[in-house]
């Protein structure tokens, strides 16, 4: 009797370990990520870090602080809603909540962004930005994704690389400061800055 309750507790115990061991196992792994799909605009938010050997900008960046909207904000609410914080070459990009991936809408302004760029010279900073809701550190991301996304779009187009730097500012320079959608859209955008 001793000996069947051992060899049934060393069972259980036994058992215990295994399913522990495989719940934990599985409860761990990698969630799958799918790549986006090049240039149609239906990408999702999944990036490819492009290898361009360029610099990526920071918050801490004040290199460039002369450029971008550091000084546009006494423009008119129209003028923002239509050029954002970009420099008068270019036209902004509009995000949906929470994604990185081009809208399709806004195809129009990148390939026009792009056509500038293959007829100047000039660098630019592709700067993005997201509206208030969600974490400092998401936000961040979010907007490296969506100025990342932007770039890899541009250069697909055509343009060299080397002349697009990349920065998030996240939530941290709102366009506009209310707290509602007609407020957030506006604030969910690439910039584009001469440099």
């Amino acid at each position: 009797m001793k000996i069947m309750k051992k060899k049934t507790m060393n069972t259980l115990l036994l058992l215990t370990l295994i399913s522990s061991l495989t719940l934990v196992g599985t409860g761990c792994s990698k969630k799958q990520i799918t790549p986006p799909t090049s240039g149609d605009g239906s990408g999702g938010s999944s990036v490819n870090y492009p290898d361009t050997g360029s610099a990526e900008g920071t918050l801490d960046d004040t290199t460039n602080q002369k450029y971008g909207s550091f000084g546009d904000d006494d423009k008119s609410d129209a003028y923002k809603r239509q050029h954002g914080r970009s420099s008068p070459q270019f036209q902004p990009v509009f995000f949906d909540f929470d994604q990185s991936n081009i809208r399709k809408d806004m195809i129009q302004n990148i390939e026009a962004n792009a056509k500038y760029m293959k007829s100047a010279s000039e660098s630019i900073v592709i700067e993005g930005n997201c509206d208030a809701r969600g974490t400092n550190e998401y936000n961040l991301a979010l907007g490296e994704r969506r100025a990342i996304n932007a770039k890899k779009y541009m250069v697909d187009l055509g343009v060299d690389g080397k002349r697009i730097r990349t920065v998030s500012y996240g939530e941290e320079r709102p366009l506009f400061e209310g707290s509602d959608e007609s407020n957030y859209q506006y604030n969910r955008r690439d910039d584009f800055v001469i440099e």
